[in-house]
């Protein structure tokens, strides 16, 4: 005997975007390019759910920014055996990403120039140009570190367009 299953609740339309409320997001993914490709995924599903929509600048940027700093975890903070950590917060009108790997000897450095090698080195270049901050600091569970980088989403105000 099969029971009728009621019909699924419509997605609620989407609204401009002024505050949200307080939400917080952790996983961690095995320190592999799947793995830091997965975090990336799963970071643009969440964000969307949030209410930043896939497609819009703020969404691009963040997913961006977890793909750099997840991919760099992979690269520079790979130890045998150990994953990666992945939390997102919203608060507000701003979201803070945080990547934490094993390996505390492999610290991160400000780009200051655009590298010459075509094999990488722009990672950070670009958390940097998409970031209002990041930075990073020392687990204080363990072996590693933790980058983090904070990213609006909102328009500052001399970026919006009247009438919006």
């Amino acid at each position: 005997m099969t029971s009728k299953q009621p019909p699924l609740p419509a997605r609620p339309a989407r609204t401009a975007l002024t505050r949200f409320p307080w939400h917080d997001f952790t996983m961690r993914f095995s320190s592999t390019p799947r793995g830091a490709r997965l975090a990336h995924r799963l970071a643009g599903e969440r964000l969307d759910a949030w209410g930043i929509p896939y497609g819009s600048d703020a969404h691009d940027a963040l997913t961006l920014a977890v793909a750099e700093l997840s991919s760099n975890a992979v690269r520079h903070g790979h130890s045998s055996g150990r994953d990666f950590r992945l939390r997102l917060c919203a608060e507000g009108t701003a979201i803070r990403i945080e990547v934490t790997d094993t390996r505390g000897d492999r610290l991160p450095h400000p780009a200051e120039t655009v590298p010459t090698d075509h094999d990488g080195g722009r990672g950070l270049l670009l958390v940097t140009a998409l970031a209002d901050r990041w930075g990073w600091y020392p687990c204080a569970d363990g072996p590693g570190k933790t980058v983090w980088a904070v990213l609006g989403v909102l328009p500052r105000p001399e970026q919006q367009v009247s009438g919006q």
